[in-house]
């Protein structure tokens, strides 16, 4: 797809996402749930329950907080007794260390591509130790050595679409807020964010929220990191088609 004329002067930097727009998060959350299964066991519980409510819990939104108490509730362990076993068992899921998760084909090339470009960052959410740990398994950190974990900066209420994270990001790469192009799967979270900031974004249709409507609107809507990089590639050298990565 050719996205429209850029509205604007073209950017000055590329911010991506990581989860399900590097890698697909799924395989994460798999090991975690297995984790949470095993841990569960040792305490006592019905692993192999709680490990089904979790998964159900995590595929109805993985970021909603509060999915392993849900699960346990749903495996019917008792309110009463969610306190002596959560703590251990959050810390099972938040403990997980894959060994290796595989980027998307062509993110590593694209990734290249992007910063030879221009200065390139990664904002994320979640728990730092853990986006570390995705970051690391999936061998793509040397490609990005500016990254933002927005719960660093004040935990799950400056997450995207919240401002902080990008213009801390915008401050270590050097780049005006405004003048970065967003890269992400999340309308309401990378699309939310750049627009709060004054910024466009390119919306990657891929992983857990592929489905979700384009709201806000991106300036550029494609399948894939490939694609996306294509696009803003060619915004960067002011050429306005796509170019190969």
């Amino acid at each position: 797809m050719t996205p429209p004329p850029f509205p604007g002067p073209p950017p000055l930097g590329v911010v991506v996402d990581l989860d399900d727009t590097l890698f697909p998060q799924a395989g994460y959350l798999a090991g975690a749930a297995a984790a949470v299964d095993r841990a569960a066991g040792t305490r006592g519980l019905d692993g192999e329950a709680v490990h089904a409510a979790l998964a159900a819990e995590l595929a109805a939104g993985s970021d909603t907080g509060g999915t392993i108490d849900r699960a346990l509730l749903a495996a019917g362990v008792p309110a009463r007794r969610l306190g002596e076993h959560v703590p251990a068992l959050v810390a099972a899921f938040t403990g997980h260390r894959p060994a290796r998760l595989a980027p998307y084909p062509g993110v590593a090339a694209a990734l290249r591509a992007l910063a030879a470009a221009a200065p390139l960052g990664c904002l994320t959410d979640g728990n730092p130790a853990m986006q570390a740990a995705k970051l690391a398994a999936t061998g793509l950190g040397a490609l990005l050595p500016a990254v933002v974990v927005t719960d660093a900066l004040g935990g799950r209420g400056v997450r995207k679409p919240h401002p902080a994270g990008l213009r801390a990001l915008a401050a270590r790469l050097g780049v005006p807020a405004d003048r970065l192009l967003v890269i992400g799967d999340r309308p309401a979270k990378d699309v939310a964010v750049a627009a709060a900031v004054g910024a466009h974004a390119v919306r990657v249709r891929q992983g857990e929220h592929a489905a979700a409507p384009d709201e806000p609107r991106a300036w550029a809507v494609v399948d894939d990191l490939p694609s996306a990089a294509a696009v803003a590639l060619a915004v960067l050298a002011g050429t306005g088609s796509p170019a190969p990565v």
